[in-house]
């Protein structure tokens, strides 16, 4: 079944998922057996990689090795399946090989086979056939709700805030400040032709406005708790992050998120690995005499590299001695805007290794004020 004779012959299952079937590939390196399930149904997946192996010609205690695309489903699969000892791959989507053709068939069964022969190619030996995504403990994805849930409430505060602006504006009224008084005042506000705000505009601005009440207590709440954790650490991220947040120019935002999503739970080998997990890698475009540079790569998550890029613009302003900004003066701030602009995303690459060896390796960037 595969090219190295040392290795152990495996039952392959490649998973197709959806909401409400899962598409089950099994391959023995020949034939391929497809079966579909209801999601999530436990017993009929074990029952049908039972069935298999006899259908296949296995033994009843030959090693099953699985595969999914990392989605909605999160990680509880893997979990699952590796409690079952069976092997099991959470794959990155976007690594996935595909027809370049503009018009390609594209179904359950043809995914699901198309993502068999690729395990079976992986399990041959081909390791960079596409990318495994690497399965954080239950505890170390449940460190990176808080940031995610405040990010959420954020964003739905401002789009409350912005509805209320929006229905008082189309009535000629213009709201400026802290709208924490408004709702006691909707009896007396007055329209642009001086009459009152009619009942119904009154009452829907009332119910925008508790939302908009509720969901400031509530990011106040976890501002409070991340507050909390940073002055008294418990877990190597919330430490990680506390030590960020001793820089000048890192705060207590993206000193929690850089900790939380990026160094808490990843373990990184060398600056390259750190670059491109944050998508900040270059992608060079070099094929006969086209030779273009695409820009970063995007790759990565896209928290970390909004925060980087943020992050970069205030380390220039408060640690205008460090060696980085130094490097970012002499290089690019002479140029115009649009040089400003792509010198930015390389201090925030180079920024971004700099302070995983500070957290990893208690390396400070050179030239930086610590408090």
């Amino acid at each position: 079944m595969t090219n190295n004779p040392h290795s152990e012959k495996k039952l392959l299952v490649a998973m197709e998922l959806s909401n409400s079937k899962w598409l089950l590939a099994f391959t023995d390196g020949d034939k391929i057996r497809r079966k579909s399930i209801d999601a999530r149904d436990r017993g009929r997946f074990l029952s049908e990689v039972a069935r298999a192996k006899e259908k296949l010609g296995f033994e009843p205690d030959a090693s099953v090795l699985c595969c999914y695309e990392a989605g909605r489903d999160g990680f509880w699969i893997y979990r699952w399946l590796i409690s079952e000892r069976l092997e099991c791959l959470v794959v990155d989507p976007a690594s996935i090989e595909v027809n370049r053709r503009s018009r390609r068939a594209k179904t359950d069964r043809l995914d699901a086979e198309s993502l068999a022969r690729l395990l079976l190619r992986y399990e041959g030996g081909e390791s960079k056939v596409w990318s495994v995504v690497r399965v954080p403990t239950t505890a170390q994805e449940d460190e990176m709700r808080l940031h995610r849930e405040l990010e959420r409430l954020k964003k739905e505060r401002t789009a409350h805030l912005c509805r209320v602006k929006s229905l008082l504006v189309a009535r000629g009224i213009v709201a400026k400040g802290n709208l924490a008084g408004l709702k006691k005042q909707l009896g007396v506000v007055e329209c642009w032709n001086k009459e009152p705000l009619p009942a119904d505009v009154q009452a829907e601005l009332g119910r925008e406005l508790d939302r908009l009440d509720l969901l400031s207590e509530q990011v106040r709440d976890l501002e409070r708790q991340r507050k909390q954790r940073l002055a008294k650490p418990v877990t190597n991220a919330d430490h990680q992050a506390s030590d960020l947040n001793r820089l000048y120019g890192v705060g207590e935002v993206s000193s929690w998120t850089l900790a939380k999503e990026f160094f808490g739970w990843r373990e990184f080998r060398n600056r390259r690995e750190v670059g491109a997990l944050a998508g900040l890698a270059p992608t060079p475009y070099n094929s006969g005499g086209s030779v273009v540079e695409q820009g970063i790569s995007k790759a990565g998550n896209r928290r970390i590299r909004r925060v980087m890029v943020e992050l970069a613009w205030s380390w220039l302003r408060f640690q205008p001695e460090s060696e980085l900004t130094h490097w970012f003066m002499d290089r690019y701030a002479g140029g115009g805007k649009r040089m400003r602009r792509i010198g930015i995303v390389a201090l925030a690459r180079k920024l971004l290794v700099a302070l995983w060896k500070y957290v990893e390796f208690g390396e400070v960037p050179k030239g930086a004020i610590v408090r």
